[in-house]
C-alpha cells in the first residue's frame, strides 16, 4: 500500500500546510521527507547543504522519499528538489501526485526568498525562475493532477486538491 496522495512543488508553496489539512480531512497521517531527513541527521536542511554539499542532500533526500513511499499511508509530502532524481521519478509513477503552483511574485510574497533557503541566497528571485524553469516539467510530469495555488487560502487549496483527484473526506 502507498500513500493516499504525495504532494510536490517548489519550496514555500505550502505543502506542509496543505498536507496537514488534506491528512486531516482524509482522516490519515501526514510526512514529510525534509522532516525525515532533518530528524535523521539532528540538523537543519541548510547545515547539512553547507556543511555536506548538495549531492549530499540529495542522497539523502532520495533514499528519504524511497523510504516515506515504501512505508507511508498517509499523505506525503516531498522536497522541492526531490522531482530532480529519475529514481524518484520512477517511484512516483502510478502514485497519485498533486503538484502545487505558484508564479515568482506569490513565491516571493509567501517566503520572502529569504536567507534560509540555501539555493535562493543570491539574487532571489531570478534563481527562483531558474529552478522553476529546469524543474516545472519534471513536475508536471510525475503530476496526475496540477492544482495552482496563488492567491488561494491553504482551506481553498485542500479543496482543489480533494476535487482534483475526486477523493471524499473521512
Amino acid at each position: 500500500m502507498s500513500p493516499r496522495l504525495v504532494l510536490t512543488g517548489p519550496m514555500g508553496v505550502g505543502k506542509s500546510t496543505v498536507g496537514q489539512l488534506l491528512a486531516e480531512r482524509l482522516g490519515v497521517g501526514y510526512r514529510d521527507t525534509d522532516d525525515d531527513i532533518v530528524a535523521a541527521e539532528g540538523r537543519s536542511i541548510s547545515d547539512i547543504f553547507v556543511e555536506d554539499g548538495e549531492p549530499a542532500f540529495r542522497a539523502l533526500e532520495k533514499e528519504a522519499v524511497r523510504q516515506a513511499l515504501a512505508s507511508h499511508h498517509g499523505v506525503l509530502a516531498l522536497g522541492g528538489g526531490a522531482i530532480l532524481d529519475p529514481d524518484t521519478r520512477a517511484l512516483l509513477a502510478g502514485e497519485r501526485v498533486v503538484h502545487l503552483s505558484m508564479g515568482v511574485e506569490e513565491a516571493v510574497r509567501r517566503t520572502g526568498l529569504g536567507a534560509a533557503r540555501p539555493l535562493l541566497a543570491v539574487n532571489p528571485r531570478k534563481q527562483w525562475r531558474e529552478l522553476m524553469e529546469a524543474r516545472r516539467h519534471l513536475y508536471e510530469e510525475t503530476a496526475t493532477a496540477v492544482v495552482p495555488t496563488d492567491g488561494r487560502t491553504p482551506e481553498e487549496v485542500a479543496d482543489a486538491v480533494l476535487d482534483a483527484l475526486e477523493l471524499k473526506e473521512a
